[in-house]
């Protein structure tokens, strides 16, 4: 029997209801866990694994089975790979983070692709735009924060920006840093 050759994802993961969009493209192993590609999205989005998630796809719900209360249709994300959800171009699924904010990261696979040995994988190639800050109130919390970071004049300024630690652009966003991140381990 012939060995199959391993395949490299291309996925755009858009975090929904952001405007202008928050999103990053991404390179990973087809045969990735859902459990490892929820600690790739943690480091490519920016978030900091703080709470519950979930992927909601055509084949069910999977998340971090035996941790969630109330969740009886839950799978084990660790017993599933990518590509037995995102089997083939064009293919999404949901993932979940944040019960409480509620943030809703679409993945779509853009493409299907031969691995390249001058890689390493998982890989950042493009993105949009930083993660919200964590416990932000979701969407509407979100645009808030925007709204007062670029008015100096407002009343909570101030408190917003001790509140985020003194600096914050929206707008920021840099590809090799999620990079190191995945190859040199943030948590």
């Amino acid at each position: 029997m012939a060995a199959t050759k391993k395949k490299i994802y291309q996925l755009k993961v858009t975090l929904q209801d952001t405007a202008p969009a928050v999103w990053r493209r991404l390179l990973v192993p087809a045969e990735m866990t859902l459990a490892k590609f929820h600690a790739v999205l943690q480091d490519a989005m920016g978030w900091t694994d703080s709470h519950l998630h979930c992927f909601e796809t055509w084949s069910g719900r999977y998340g971090m089975f035996g941790i969630e209360e109330d969740a009886d249709d839950l799978k084990d994300e660790r017993k599933v790979k990518l590509a037995a959800v995102l089997p083939s171009k064009g293919a999404r699924l949901l993932y979940r983070y944040d019960y409480g904010d509620d943030w809703e990261h679409l993945v779509d696979l853009e493409d299907v692709l031969e691995p390249d040995p001058r890689h390493h994988y998982p890989l950042c190639v493009d993105g949009k735009r930083a993660c919200p800050p964590e416990d932000c109130g979701g969407t509407t919390g979100y645009e808030e924060l925007c709204r007062v970071l670029k008015s100096p004049k407002d009343e909570e300024h101030d408190s917003i920006v001790t509140w985020l630690g003194g600096y914050f652009d929206p707008a920021g966003f840099d590809a090799n840093a999620v990079n190191r991140a995945f190859r040199f381990g943030r948590r």
